[in-house]
């Protein structure tokens, strides 16, 4: 990786919605953490265990899930580097959904007390990760209109559309695009779709001239197109450090 720290990813990350200041970036690098490699399909979190530790994406990609009584699954968020997986059960008992990579990828582990901790001490890292929780939630209202409202071209393209702004705000996409490395499959299981389907809308999107792609690799040759196409406003991923005034000084 081109960061020397592995954690300054999460610094990144946080920074995009926050301002942080020396000592609270500081504190994120005096975590401790234990790195290690996570092949694909492995879970980082699994519905129904008291969350212990909390898993920051290093490189490689994951995805939130939950299923239905009778084993069908819905996902419900990606991640991709630079991005905690487990903010949302830091003061949860039990976690109530799963997540698992989608690819192969370093995690690096913190003691869920550790940033308990720096958040008890550090105000402004306490800010940014409420904000960060609460972009969660914006993203997620957001999916909801996506799979309830939108059709399955207009779902589609937002969601690629969501993933190429959220890699840039990371510094991970680049002129040629970005890569998506996800199956059909999981896209049906994100967009509310059949494998079929979704294979279908990816081709019509592609003749029309709105992406193209090559294996994995997708770009936008006609953005604002796409924009349009997708029904997309970025407004609900807040990409700019949110005010403070208001926060309370002390925790």
């Amino acid at each position: 990786m081109s960061d020397p720290h592995p954690l300054n990813l999460l610094i990144r990350k946080l920074a995009t919605h926050a301002v942080l200041s020396t000592e609270d970036r500081d504190a994120v690098l005096g975590l401790s953490y234990t790195a290690r490699t996570m092949e694909a399909g492995t879970y980082l979190v699994r519905e129904g265990d008291p969350p212990t530790r909390c898993g920051v994406l290093m490189s490689g990609f994951a995805y939130r899930q939950k299923h239905t009584g009778d084993g069908q699954r819905q996902i419900v968020g990606l991640n991709i580097p630079g991005e905690a997986v487990d903010f949302q059960n830091l003061y949860l008992d039990v976690s109530d959904h799963s997540v698992q990579m989608l690819t192969r990828g370093e995690v690096a582990f913190v003691p869920r007390t550790d940033f308990q901790e720096v958040i008890r001490h550090h105000a402004g890292l306490a800010h940014a990760i409420l904000i960060n929780v609460l972009v969660e939630g914006s993203i997620f209202r957001e999916w909801v209109v996506n799979v309830g409202r939108r059709d399955a071209r207009t779902r589609m393209a937002h969601l690629l559309c969501e993933f190429a702004i959220r890699m840039e705000a990371q510094g991970l996409a680049g002129p040629d695009g970005f890569e998506l490395p996800i199956t059909q499959e999981q896209l049906a299981d994100a967009v509310g779709l059949t494998p079929v389907h979704v294979n279908r809308t990816l081709k019509a999107l592609d003749t029309a001239g709105l992406i193209t792609r090559n294996k994995r690799s997708i770009r936008f040759p006609a953005w604002e197109r796409m924009r349009e196409v997708a029904d997309f406003n970025q407004r609900y991923l807040h990409l700019t450090p949110q005010e403070r005034s208001a926060f309370p000084p002390q925790l």
